[in-house]
């Protein structure tokens, strides 16, 4: 058995999962931050049979895409200068996912 984490973006999750559980699977969702652009993810958590892993795979895949936003950031400044932000284009999106064996599974 396998434990499938993907993180994801907020606007991509609720597609993802709505492909998902529509196969069958059980679906755990929990609301994370990024580090970088301390944007809105969500992480989703899905335990499956090793022989599903990459049809689990295929579909974040397929959900999930990468697309271009332009973000303001604050650089660094010296003492005395005026605090202006930078428009900057970054690529957000797609899906960061590990997969991890259970040792054990309980459903109660």
């Amino acid at each position: 058995m396998k434990l499938v984490l993907a993180i994801v973006q907020d606007a991509d999750s609720d597609d993802l999962i709505d492909e998902i559980t529509k196969e069958g699977y059980r679906v755990t969702k929990v609301i994370s931050t990024g580090g970088f652009l301390k944007s809105g993810n969500s992480t989703i958590m899905i335990g499956t049979d090793d022989s599903e892993v990459d049809r689990l795979i295929e579909l974040i895949s397929h959900n999930c895409k990468v697309r271009e936003i332009i973000k303001s950031i604050q650089p660094m400044n010296m003492p005395g200068t005026s605090i202006a932000t930078l428009p900057i284009k970054v690529k957000v999106g797609g899906a960061t996912v590990f997969v991890l064996d259970v040792v054990d599974f309980k459903r109660f």
